[in-house]
């Protein structure tokens, strides 16, 4: 028997957990028309395949019509929901997972035109920022409907067999009954606490009349907003004890914050660059407020020894590592078996909520098989022989294409014209907030490195050099530099972003950052220039700010922004830059009509992405079986390359990344896993 905390079977009611690492609810977005069908069914499989005690499905499912799924949720409303949710648990259980799914009526937090367009429905009138839908103040006939709602959902996941079901409370209809800020009704179910958790009791009385006093049923809640005017951490202790000596719960699971903006989430889902399980120590202290009820919790909790310590300090009963096991899937069996070392990192990129909250579905940031479950592999396969592979550049798209190819046995030789691997990864981390970024590269050289993978660094590579070692497949992941050239006059007179970050050019007292691009270089450029105490104006030709980045990774930057001399200038474009004295004359023009301004300023800093670093690609091409072609159906499909257009060529050969366009990190790393893992 293990003595690890975290291997530690936990007995929850009549169900004994074989461990203490769950999955908390979130919503991947992979429902289709609202059901949890095979792409949301493999994506749970594989984590209980690889040993996690409980993965708890949606976040959340949704109990009623008029809780629209803003987020693609599941719609445990319907009655067909139970065959496909009966197939998931299923198939977990035969692998010993235990399964949940979390339900709820959203309340305010969606929109009234998602889903058959009915009013949103809270206790009050007030909108939720996030959103921006001005809800219906809830009548007494939708309160006895929800109330309803919610019982049917829960026996019909009671019908599909899960292990119990979890209620979403914070920032839903549950918890905007609770909070004075967004309830203004009237006795019986406004003002009092008592009349604020009148409709909470009566959606669990309602459940269990319905499901019986044996089937699990917890809570997902803040215990402290942390919002002028609303629940209070001692209110959140009081609510805690009412749960707990209701006997309608039977476990807690701990949240702090409030979600109704986005600053609000970021701090309840901390992003990289903020403390890590920064609610630890507050759930702790619910746990013993209640005696040592049942309370589980998650809040960035990306590594092994926090969630140990988690366990072992005896803060919590199950720890949540959801993020964690986008990143790494099988991240329990690595536990299990002693590998730690090579358990893939969470770097807290929150690629994947920021996409969920923008209406895209949840993949990680450097793990592409997330979310791909039934084409892509997260433990690739040996190949049927080996073969000699050339990957020229050490980005996060060489590095992966290595480590692939590593895996499938293959001979593989690394060329990178820099002293370290890294590419454009590795000028990201240097700004101390987003340092975390570099285990992308980090985690990948390690794996390259115990399976064999040569690197010649410092070498940038020719046609010759490649040749050299007789390669069957040839890779180029050389990326792309900075494309400048954008101004009808001036271009001369610019820098580009990455020149800021790495430090190749010093910051001018007064800058203007145009940002034709919307992604991180230009925020981060801004930031490191902000930083020296020069004023900044940021222009944008978008209609909407950094578009690229996110809501959730927008927040850190803002908060740095914002304190600073920065403006934010949209939906203006930088035309041309002249000298003017000692200084730049910058004219703005606007594509919405023939309006002009100007701004003198030092430095003119423009992000317009990256043009491809090609020339050996071409250099190569006519030497190639393939002359550089892609079977676009075979590699989307999931099937190896076969395409032969010069029957006399040495070598297969492909580009990958930003060598080919300028895009993102997890694009790159796609790139070379759905290709590489064929060869």
């Amino acid at each position: 028997m293990s003595t690890d905390p975290l291997l530690q079977p936990y007995r929850l009611k009549h169900l004994t957990l074989r461990n203490r690492i769950m999955i908390t609810s979130h919503e991947p977005a992979y429902p289709e028309d609202g059901m949890p069908k095979d792409r949301y069914r493999a994506y749970h499989v594989e984590r209980a395949r690889a040993g996690v005690a409980l993965t708890m499905t949606a976040g959340s499912a949704a109990v009623s019509r008029d809780s629209p799924p803003v987020f693609n949720n599941i719609l445990a409303w319907k009655d067909e929901v139970v065959g496909w949710m009966r197939r998931l648990v299923d198939e977990c259980h035969d692998h010993g997972a235990a399964v949940m799914i979390q339900l709820t009526h959203l309340g305010r937090r969606t929109r009234w035109d998602k889903g058959d367009w009915l009013p949103v429905l809270a206790p009050s009138h007030e909108r939720e920022a996030a959103h921006r839908a001005f809800p219906k103040r809830i009548e007494d006939w939708d309160i006895a409907r929800v109330i309803r709602d919610f019982a049917d959902a829960a026996e019909r996941m009671q019908a599909a067999g899960v292990d119990g079901i979890e209620l979403e409370a914070y920032g839903h209809l549950l918890e905007q009954f609770w909070s004075p800020l967004t309830n203004d009704l009237d006795a019986p179910w406004g003002g009092s606490l008592d009349n604020r958790l009148r409709f909470t009791f009566d959606v669990l009385r309602a459940i269990r009349d319905r499901c019986g006093p044996d089937f699990i049923v917890g809570l997902r809640y803040t215990g402290d907003q942390r919002q002028p005017g609303g629940m209070t951490a001692a209110e959140g202790i009081e609510v805690s004890h009412r749960l707990k000596a209701s006997g309608l719960v039977d476990f807690l699971n701990v949240v702090r914050g409030h979600i109704d903006t986005d600053a609000g989430l970021t701090d309840l889902i901390p992003v990289q660059g903020m403390a890590s399980a920064p609610h630890l120590d507050f759930a702790g202290e619910i746990r013993a407020a209640t005696g040592g009820f049942p309370t589980f919790h998650a809040a960035r909790i990306p590594d092994v020894a926090t969630a140990r310590h988690a366990i072992a300090s005896g803060k919590l009963d199950m720890v949540g590592m959801t993020r964690a096991h986008m990143a790494d899937p099988h991240l329990v069996r690595k536990v299990i078996e002693g590998r730690e070392d090579d358990i893939r990192p969470c770097v807290g990129a929150n690629y994947c909520l920021d996409r969920i909250y923008q209406g895209g579905m949840a993949f990680c940031l450097h793990n592409a098989a997330t979310g791909r479950e039934e084409t892509m592999p997260h433990a690739v396969p040996r190949a049927p022989f080996p073969r000699r592979i050339a990957i020229i550049g050490a980005g996060p798209a060489g590095m992966e294409a290595a480590r692939v190819a590593a895996e499938r046995g293959h001979d593989v030789t690394v060329f990178e014209a820099a002293d370290r691997p890294g590419g454009q990864v590795r000028l990201t981390a240097l700004q101390e907030r987003r340092r975390e970024m570099i285990s992308i590269i980090d985690w990948r050289m390690a794996q390259c490195e115990k399976r064999g993978v040569r690197f010649r660094f410092n070498t940038v590579a020719d046609a010759a050099e490649v040749l050299a070692t007789d390669p069957d497949a040839v890779i180029v992941a050389t990326g792309g530099l900075p494309h400048t050239d954008v101004l009808g006059a001036g271009n001369d007179l610019v820098c580009s972003a990455w020149d800021i970050l790495s430090g190749d050019v010093k910051p001018g007292a007064s800058v203007l950052l145009f940002d034709d691009a919307g992604d991180h270089a230009a925020l981060q450029a801004a930031d490191a220039v902000a930083a020296t105490g020069a004023a900044v104006e940021i222009v944008t030709p978008d209609r909407s700010f950094a578009p690229e980045v996110m809501a959730m990774n927008l927040v850190p930057y803002m908060r740095s922004l914002q304190r600073r001399d920065v403006t934010f200038t949209v939906t203006w474009r930088l035309l041309s830059v002249a000298p003017d004295g000692n200084r730049l004359r910058a004219v703005l023009g606007s594509d919405y009509g023939d309006m002009t301004r100007e701004r003198l300023v030092d430095q003119v800093v423009v992000n317009h992405g990256t043009r491809p670093l090609d020339e050996l690609y071409f250099a190569l091409k006519p030497l190639s079986s393939n002359l550089g072609e892609v079977d676009h159906e075979a590699l989307t499909g999931g099937r190896p390359q076969d395409v032969v257009r010069n029957p006399g060529g040495r070598f297969q050969l492909f580009r990958i990344g930003d060598a080919v366009a300028a895009r993102n990190t997890h694009a790159a790393i796609h790139d070379a896993l759905r290709l590489v893992k064929d060869l």
